[in-house]
């Protein structure tokens, strides 16, 4: 029997969350308009971080700057984002302690509400290579600016992990899940091992009440 262990990525396994920088990489580089485009990023952003984001309209504005551009385009300017945004915010000790639950044998997986064409490669670059993140729409080898299926946020991660789990063999089992957000109450409450990592407010609250375990991974 395999355990599943699951990590949340922004602010858990790396120093930061990977959407809203993705929105200060295309304003650093000229892509968007950058005062409208930040004030909207940074309201989005706060939103999440109160538990009341839509996270249709957010994947949406996220989105529409990806249909200006090819596949190649992005991936291009995907590598330059992880040198310049990414690779600074990787935690040693979250490269540790993913190291840790490989070496246990269990499975690993990233689920994120952020979208995979951000997230998959910062999976890639930590060594998992399963992900369940929000998917973007695609038509014609191109990105629509609109979101496919059910996003992986609060209670959809939920909903995206059992539709992943009816494909894998019986014998997985959930195990661990680390994230540092309130939003991620669903899932932590439903997992034998819930880890806070670096909480926000709301969840260290309810960690401590639960007596879960609290970690850091910064420093």
């Amino acid at each position: 029997m395999s355990n599943l262990t699951i990590f949340d990525l922004d602010n858990t396994l790396i120093g930061g969350d990977s959407d809203h920088l993705w929105g200060e990489f295309l304003i650093a580089k000229g892509l968007v308009d950058p005062a409208d485009h930040k004030v909207q990023n940074d309201a989005f952003y706060q939103q999440y971080q109160q538990g009341n984001l839509d996270i249709f309209a957010y994947q949406r504005f996220v989105l529409k700057p990806l249909v200006a551009f090819t596949q190649d385009e992005l991936a291009q300017l995907h590598q330059k984002y992880m040198a310049e945004f990414i690779e600074p915010i990787i935690l040693p000790k979250a490269i540790n302690l993913i190291a840790e639950h490989r070496d246990q044998g269990d499975t690993l997986m990233i689920i994120t509400a952020t979208n995979e064409f951000i997230t998959r490669p910062i999976g890639q670059r930590l060594g998992i290579e399963l992900l369940i993140g929000t998917q973007p729409e695609i038509s014609n080898g191109r990105f629509t600016g609109e979101v496919a299926g059910i996003p992986s946020f609060q209670e959809g991660k939920i909903l995206r992990l059992k539709q992943w789990l009816k494909t894998q063999a019986p014998d997985l089992t959930l195990s661990h899940f680390y994230s540092d957000s309130h939003n991620d109450l669903p899932l932590l409450k439903r997992v034998p091992y819930p880890v806070a990592v670096d909480p926000d407010e709301k969840l260290r609250s309810h960690a401590e009440m639960h007596d879960w375990p609290i970690l850091s991974l910064r420093g």
